[in-house]
């Protein structure tokens, strides 16, 4: 009888894993367990328990079906894994919600209904242990301790004296997924300011810092297996970690034919704290990294009295200054057609104080930002998940998430149509050819494809692709959120 690690996915303040992203966890318990185990996908589950395991095409007229898109090289035989696992780990939790092109999370309700008849052992384990929620502007999700055997948080937060090895030894389940994947990588966990309301990394991270010979030492051995996409993602702020520049440095002499290099959260007080090494390491970033890489700035709002009320990182104007400091280095186009390195915004809708002038306020920032001739790549938008043990939860729940509930689609659209709409033509004005765009699904006679990156962009092509190949596009048209191409080679 063996052990089956079933990532269900996870998305958190700090980390992605989300396809076409693979998260840090699954990798580090197969590490840790020291001997072969078997890393299926909750697609993988759904593909067996809800179709038998018949792989049906989609119609012409069909959007593919993204709950089992992500199936490893067990697919076809879930029935046997599951009969000869004695013991089975499940990986869960998404703390920031959003939308993913080609994947479901999955959730705790949805894995008991699925795996209720199973009679192996169920160990419960990631970000889930303290609630998860696919959905912005509700509560969390909780666990039901009855249905698993072990909930253990113990194989969600290893020592980093531990994951140093783990780390090695896991990369080896890319074997097992028989697609090209974005590689999550741990720089650091917790928060040294760790104040703002909403946020669940402080209760789940004390401050910790990889050694950089640990991180190049996992970037090494997922290059030698072959992977060539990766995001130093799983972290707060790249600016905060110590040896940002020598790991940049150092991944790119080690590692010559990386396809994707990124980071991505950013704090702005970071780059604005100590302007010479702020500087310096975002001109390492854009000599490094590869184009298409973004910043993205948790400036949350750029209303101050909802600022101070939660105790968020970012006054208005220091994100303002740092969106500034991001572009005077990076808004040069790279070799895919993006830009080499610009920010990105996070907006909440539902924190502490927020009024009408919240809007009005973002509105403002924004306007002032596209007006000077500033890029922002992406702004996002969502409304916040209050989960146990925030400031947020215990003091105000969800008060201004309903106060304020029929602004909300005003407020969004207002954004996307006066900000993004004319943000995103001057990002990737027509014309312009996207290198290395990755065919990843149809919606009916079309099919979206993204470049491997940092919160790439959709790109709408008519007809249908061969999909999980890569296209040169040039851009045709712009939608809000998105832009249509044609293939360009």
């Amino acid at each position: 009888m063996g052990i089956t690690i079933l990532d269900c996915y996870t998305d958190e303040p700090a980390g992605l894993g989300v396809p076409p992203y693979l998260g840090t966890y699954p990798r580090y318990i197969a590490g840790y367990l020291g001997k072969p185990a078997t890393y299926a996908t909750i697609d993988d589950l759904r593909f067996y328990k809800r179709y038998g395991s018949v792989r049906k095409e989609p119609k012409k007229s069909e959007k593919t079906d993204i709950y089992t898109y992500n199936l490893t090289v067990h697919a076809d035989a879930m029935k046997q894994v599951l009969a000869t696992t004695d013991t089975l780990i499940i990986v869960l939790g998404v703390h920031v919600p959003g939308r993913y092109l080609s994947a479901v999370p999955g959730t705790v309700h949805e894995v008991m209904s699925l795996l209720k008849d199973e009679p192996c052992k169920k160990i419960l384990t990631g970000p889930a242990i303290f609630g998860t929620q696919l959905q912005g502007g509700k509560l969390s999700e909780q666990y039901d301790s009855t249905f698993f055997d072990k909930v253990d948080p113990m194989l969600y937060r290893f020592a980093y004296e531990d994951v140093a090895a783990f780390a090695v030894a896991g990369a080896s389940i890319i074997k097992q997924i028989p697609y090209p994947l974005m590689i999550e990588i741990e720089t650091g966990r917790g928060c040294d300011i760790g104040k703002c309301s909403f946020c669940t990394e402080p209760l789940k991270n004390a401050i910790a810092f990889r050694k950089k010979e640990d991180v190049l030492a996992e970037i090494r051995e997922f290059y030698r297996l072959g992977a060539r996409f990766f995001r130093l993602g799983k972290q707060t702020c790249f600016y905060t970690y110590p040896d940002a520049v020598p790991l940049l440095e150092s991944i790119r002499r080690e590692c010559p034919d990386i396809s994707v290099l990124h980071i991505d959260n950013v704090n702005p007080v970071k780059v604005m704290k100590d302007h010479r090494e702020g500087d310096r390491i975002t001109k390492a970033i854009v000599e490094h990294c590869t184009s298409g890489n973004i910043a993205a700035f948790g400036i949350e709002s750029f209303d101050k009295e909802v600022v101070r009320a939660n105790t968020l990182n970012t006054l208005p104007e220091v994100g303002y200054q740092a969106i500034r400091v991001i572009n005077s280095y990076g808004s040069q186009r790279g070799e895919d057609g993006m830009p080499r390195f610009l920010p990105g915004i996070n907006i909440l809708f539902g924190l502490r104080g927020e009024t009408k002038k919240t809007h009005e306020e973002n509105m403002r920032y924004l306007q002032r930002v596209y007006d000077e001739g500033l890029m922002v790549r992406r702004i996002n938008i969502r409304k916040i998940a209050v989960f146990p043990g925030t400031s947020l939860a215990e003091k105000d729940g969800d008060k201004y998430l309903k106060k304020n509930k029929r602004h909300y689609f005003r407020w969004r659209d207002d954004i996307r149509q006066k900000i993004d709409f004319p943000m995103l033509q001057r990002v990737v004005p027509s014309g312009t050819v996207m290198k290395g765009c990755y065919a990843e699904i149809y919606d009916g006679n079309t099919t979206f494809c993204r470049q491997f990156g940092t919160y790439p962009l959709v790109v709408g092509v008519k007809g249908r692709l061969e999909l999980k190949k890569f296209y040169d596009v040039r851009v045709t048209g712009h939608m809000l959120r998105s832009i249509t191409g044609v293939v360009a080679n």
